[in-house]
């Protein structure tokens, strides 16, 4: 294969490009809605530095190892496993690690899309000024009410599904380049904005102290795990997606230095989320490990208190809506281009045939909270919550150890060192080394605790 093919998507038009199409990938909600209600829910910065260890021993091997599986493939997950498989004389079996990803990214969207609609609908409720002054009670009854009413959740699925396949729809170069072009600089304009509202909101300072003060004896070993897996989810890794936006990568571009940066970003965006978000918790003595609630309940009881809240509320939910924007175009790539690469129609009808197949799949998570909110599916749990746990648990985790057996054991050497193109040995050999034996090892410790905790506590009690 040779080293110079070209996507026939097209390509971005630099490095620059591919890091803010990556870090629009890996910016979602879990750095905006999970980030802080997790760190509130292990402790704070004991957890905020288990968790940066994670990123630099988990996140950042496996991230380099999709993005030069997909710049030496030039073609969709799929089709890049299988090519890549092909060239280093392995079996036909791994592109089903492409397969894997691009489905795993399609499940996450049709219920990512369900909960981002709800984003859409609280910046509506905040700007209006809904939740000024209301009770605790109030904003609860009001968050319990839209979750009853399918037709309303479905309305905003339907809108945001909208949206993410006009911008995919479009291609490369005119419509997912052109979107993150606009959106990311506007989210970072955001996150200041809310970052110097939390310094004026009374909070910051316990804020802070909260984030950064390493509070070891608060820190359990699950706190490490949960820190471990979402490392991994932060990243978008096991997904697909960044292996699709590799495939748009310039041949000259260092992945090193590209995937540094964009995990570096999407760690300093978390934790912006957390300085934005805690103060406002702490200003109004509120709970900062209120667990999920923490973004449509917690913090919409904070915004109504607070001088000029509805304005600065709506702000917050329209930086949700733009990371889970610039996430959820990523998800549905892969599948898309696929389509396109095996001729059956071009990439608009691919676009809106997949777009309606996932809006399908999320009516599933619309009904968990009404009609089948009492209809189990998987291990006793709902369909939302039964999809959440399937891809988060095990095909994430699983795409990425796949990724890295193959990227660390089966392609050729020689091939993964010119993808890489490293100016020092030694970091190479640091990366493979991590990659081949402690990624995997902290991989699967994270499903096998996912999957079978309460057998290993009884074990070890």
């Amino acid at each position: 294969m040779s080293a110079t093919k070209e996507s026939i998507h097209g390509m971005w038009a630099n490095r620059w490009v591919f890091i803010l199409a990556a870090t629009g990938s890996a910016i979602g909600l879990g750095n905006i809605w999970k980030f802080p209600y997790i760190t509130g829910e292990n402790g704070g910065g004991a957890f905020v530095l288990v968790y940066l260890v994670c990123i630099a021993i988990i996140g950042i091997p496996i991230m380099m190892a999709e993005v030069l599986i997909g710049r030496r493939g030039r073609s969709s997950p799929i089709n890049s496993m299988r090519s890549l498989a092909l060239e280093a004389r392995a079996s036909s079996w791994w592109k089903y690690t492409g397969w894997l990803g691009a489905l795993a990214g399609f499940l996450v969207l049709s219920y990512y899309s369900v909960i981002a609609g709800w984003a859409i609908l609280y910046t509506f409720r905040l700007g209006a000024g809904q939740f000024t002054n209301a009770s605790p009670q109030a904003v609860e009854l009001a968050f319990n009410n839209f979750l009853a009413d399918p037709l309303l959740l479905i309305a905003f699925h339907t809108l945001f599904m909208i949206m993410t396949l006009v911008v995919v729809a479009r291609g490369v170069t005119r419509g997912l380049e052109l979107a993150i072009r606009l959106m990311m600089p506007t989210l970072f304009l955001l996150l200041l904005i809310l970052l110097a509202y939390g310094v004026n909101s009374g909070g910051f300072a316990q804020a802070v102290a909260f984030l950064f003060t390493f509070n070891f004896d608060q820190l359990r070993a699950e706190s490490a795990l949960v820190a471990l897996g979402h490392a991994f989810f932060t990243l978008s890794l096991g997904l697909g997606a960044i292996m699709m936006y590799g495939a748009y990568m310039p041949k000259n571009a260092s992945i090193g230095f590209a995937v540094l940066t964009v995990a570096g970003i999407d760690t300093l965006v978390s934790i912006g989320a957390g300085l934005a978000v805690f103060p406002i918790v702490f200003a109004n003595h509120l709970e900062p490990g209120a667990g999920p609630g923490l973004l449509f309940v917690t913090l919409p009881i904070a915004f109504g208190q607070m001088p000029w809240g509805s304005f600065f509320g709506a702000l917050f939910f329209l930086l949700v809506i733009i990371a889970a924007w610039s996430s959820s175009i990523s998800l549905i790539e892969p599948l898309v281009a696929w389509v396109v690469e095996k001729g059956f129609m071009n990439r608009i009808k691919a676009s809106i045939m997949l777009g309606v197949l996932t809006w399908i799949v999320g009516l599933g998570t619309v009904f968990s909270f009404n009609v089948w909110k009492d209809v189990t599916f998987f291990a006793g749990k709902n369909f939302f919550h039964s999809l959440d746990f399937i891809t988060a648990n095990i095909m994430l985790p699983l795409g990425g150890l796949l990724i890295a057996i193959f990227a660390g054991w089966i392609m050729k050497r020689t091939v993964v060192e010119k993808e890489l193109n490293m100016s020092s040995y030694g970091l190479y050999a640091l990366w493979t080394i991590v990659l081949r034996l402690v990624s995997p090892v902290a991989v699967l410790v994270v499903m096998l605790w996912a999957l079978f905790q309460e057998q290993i506590k009884t074990w070890l009690a």
